[in-house]
């Protein structure tokens, strides 16, 4: 599949600095509301089985979720997203050179967008990628549901940005 690039600020209607964007897949889910969910790395027990449920009650409403689905319990979510039929963005903090074959279905259906800043070249996410690419989600997305934050964390330092934006589960 062919990344196409497109100014994502402009087509999801919102403003972004520097929002020349690459995407594969559905492009008209940005129109969409969107929630953004964000998880640190590690996360305290009894997390995962809120994120579980939080993510069960999403599908069955049938709303469009953004994530990097990076962190273990984002993975989670996202497999548990993918078995309903509602819109997902995986927005990536690497070039889309390396597609989860397992989306393929899901990209063909319409109901799945995969969206980076970088180019193809770039093929390995870092510290700092991984938080540009959360500072994008967080601006496309009409809310902002967070799984756990931790303390001093650049997550944490992230949320900060967004009053009134943010939800912890």
């Amino acid at each position: 599949m062919a990344a196409t690039q497109l100014y994502l600020g402009l087509l999801a209607g919102k403003v972004i600095k520097g929002a020349a964007m690459y995407s594969i897949g559905n492009e008209e889910i940005l129109m969409q509301q969107k929630v953004a969910f964000l998880c640190s790395r590690k996360v305290p027990q009894g997390v995962a089985v809120k994120a579980r449920r939080w993510a069960d009650e999403q599908r069955e409403l049938g709303r469009c979720v953004i994530s990097g689905y990076h962190s273990p319990l984002e993975k989670a979510v996202l497999c548990r997203l993918l078995l309903g039929t509602q819109p997902i963005i995986v927005a990536m903090a690497q070039g889309l050179g390396r597609i989860d074959p397992e989306w393929g279905a899901h990209i063909s259906a319409g109901r799945l967008l995969v969206i980076s800043r970088y180019a193809e070249s770039v093929t390995h996410p870092c510290e700092s990628k991984c938080y540009q690419r959360n500072k994008m989600m967080m601006d496309l997305a009409d809310q902002v549901v967070i799984a756990h934050a931790s303390p001093g964390g650049k997550l944490e330092l992230l949320c900060a940005a967004y009053p009134g934006k943010i939800f912890f589960l």
